[in-house]
């Protein structure tokens, strides 16, 4: 089934989130924080993810780790629920975009749900250079990567890659060494206390 494009041009925003559960999600803060303070944090940064692309005029896909809920933060009447689909983070990725190309966007852009540092305007400028370039990616300061534009599906990205490590971003930049590609700026995502260290407004909220 084909989705409703008339309004967004082709282009389609990917949303990974993980379903928001004490002792799933932010794992490597939580062994700082506690469980508790972690999802805490998760939940703030989520929706702050809400209120950064609720009013970007492209297609809008939410993609759980787990469960699609009846209710909850992401409005149904702006953001459509997917559930991820795959084993690892890789494949899950790769049948994400997969998915959408079948359906017909021309225009792919996958973020996750948990940088801080991300804002409404980041996401313009990436769906703007995707429109005069392949691909368009924006670097993570701990080796990975926040954002992620292809205009086609180059399935190495996805594959043999460890998830999680400092490799990824160079990883990926080798993938895509063929294509026309366009680099961000630089984010700093929120996995250890040392990152929470730079957000006062977000430490303080541990601490309440």
């Amino acid at each position: 089934m084909m989705e409703n494009k008339s309004s967004t041009g082709g282009e389609l925003l990917l949303i990974f989130t993980r379903n928001p559960e004490v002792g799933k999600v932010k794992k490597r803060l939580a062994t700082d924080i506690g469980d508790q303070a972690a999802l805490k944090i998760y939940n703030h940064l989520l929706q702050h993810t809400v209120n950064i692309t609720k009013n970007l005029q492209v297609e809008k896909w939410v993609c759980y780790s787990e469960e699609i809920p009846g209710e909850d933060i992401w409005d149904k009447n702006v953001f459509r629920k997917k559930l991820q689909q795959g084993e690892d983070l890789g494949e899950r990725m790769e049948n994400a975009f997969s998915s959408g190309f079948e359906a017909g966007f021309s225009s792919i852009i996958i973020i996750g749900s948990d940088l801080y540092d991300l804002s409404e305007e980041d996401l313009k400028i990436a769906f703007l250079t995707l429109q005069h370039s392949e691909a368009v990616i924006g670097p993570a300061t701990d080796g990975g990567y926040y954002l992620l534009g292809l205009k086609s599906l180059p399935s190495q990205v996805f594959r043999n890659k460890n998830w999680g490590s400092n490799t990824v971003l160079e990883n990926t930049l080798k993938d895509l060494n063929n294509l026309k590609l366009k680099q961000l700026e630089a984010r700093n995502d929120i996995d250890r206390f040392e990152d929470l260290k730079q957000h006062p407004d977000l430490l303080k909220m541990i601490k309440t």
